[in-house]
């Protein structure tokens, strides 16, 4: 597969869920009873479709080329008021931090973000009350019993976004994929050009003490991306979901440090203004081309209202001092 192939955030799909099974209008009657009563048992409940927590997922590929979810129908009532077999739940197994939304209102039904956790997507229908329901003193033998519910079709829309502690921001060539290969298992694709992530990547850091966190590389913001401009808009949502972000800026930066800074930060408050009060680290990457003296004078035009590090991914510089820095973060929340 190719590196956009693998990775599905968002789908579209039709769930129609069961119908409930009829009530049942039978009358007893054995060997010894000519005359009996209602023993008309109810309906069986519609099979819902249900979406399911999955902590070993982390894509929706799966689910990308199932259009339509059909869940079953219940079965009719019995004598004897036995209740009619429900229907089979058909059972959307997600990743964590996956939103449900109603495909027509954009409204947010609900959000996984636990192992196992189920929620029911689309209701079945209740299955119809047997005819034992309804016997009275003045009404014996009711010959009549409930129809199922009908099941309920709609258009609905699963949405990834990525839970991680630390999420990477910067443009492209800011050196986010060479940092997360250098303290992770994860190997995203490295190269010298633009938009070499296409895709969220997702690694396990090694921390002091057996300790660790999980971090995404996401897709390089450009300016105007929360305009719609490059991949950065189709990106920006995942980072919603970490806990600390990390804002990389190259130390060969045509702009000055802080003028990056503020773009990228403007860029994320008109996307969206809660992201403001998310926590923040500054790390200037590439500082294996600085000498003390230039590194000083920078030093100069960070921002101060955060804590920031000159690091080399490459060379290894002060890697450990930045886990130091996101581990602090990240156990303030």
């Amino acid at each position: 597969m190719s590196q956009g192939s693998n990775f599905v955030d968002y789908v579209k799909i039709c769930c129609r869920s069961g119908k409930g099974g009829a009530g049942s209008a039978h009358l007893h009657r054995d060997k010894h009873t000519s005359m009996g009563g209602p023993d008309g048992g109810d309906g069986g409940r519609g099979g819902h479709v249900i979406v399911k927590g999955n902590a070993q997922l982390w894509t929706l590929l799966h689910l990308k080329f199932r259009k339509h979810v059909i869940a079953g129908d219940g079965e009719s009532g019995g004598s004897a008021t036995s209740t009619g077999k429900t229907g089979r739940d058909e059972i959307l197994e997600v990743p964590l931090g996956t939103i449900a939304r109603d495909a027509e209102t954009g409204e947010i039904l609900f959000e996984i973000n636990e192992d196992g956790e189920t929620r029911i997507l689309t209701n079945g229908g209740r299955g119809g009350l047997g005819n034992w329901h309804f016997k009275s003193p003045t009404q014996q033998t009711p010959r009549f019993a409930q129809p199922g519910e009908p099941g309920r079709e709609e258009w609905n829309v699963l949405e990834l976004k990525l839970l991680a502690d630390v999420g990477l921001v910067g443009f492209p060539n800011a050196g986010k994929s060479t940092l997360l290969s250098v303290v992770s298992a994860a190997k995203p694709e490295i190269a010298d050009y633009a938009f070499t992530t296409l895709v969220p990547n997702l690694g396990i850091v090694a921390y002091r003490g057996g300790r660790s966190f999980v971090m995404a590389d996401i897709p390089g913001i450009i300016e105007g991306a929360s305009k719609g401009k490059g991949l950065g808009i189709r990106f920006l949502k995942h980072i919603e979901r970490n806990a600390v972000l990390l804002f990389m800026v190259p130390a060969d930066t045509a702009r000055t440090i802080k003028e990056e800074y503020d773009i990228l930060l403007k860029e994320l408050n008109e996307y969206n203004p809660e992201l403001m009060h998310k926590p923040r680290v500054l790390a200037i990457t590439k500082a294996d081309m600085l000498d003390d003296e230039l590194m000083e004078e920078m030093k100069k035009e960070i921002p101060t209202e955060l804590p920031s590090v000159f690091i080399s991914s490459v060379a290894q510089k002060n890697i450990d001092q930045l886990k130091d820095l996101l581990w602090t973060e990240i156990n303030k929340q």
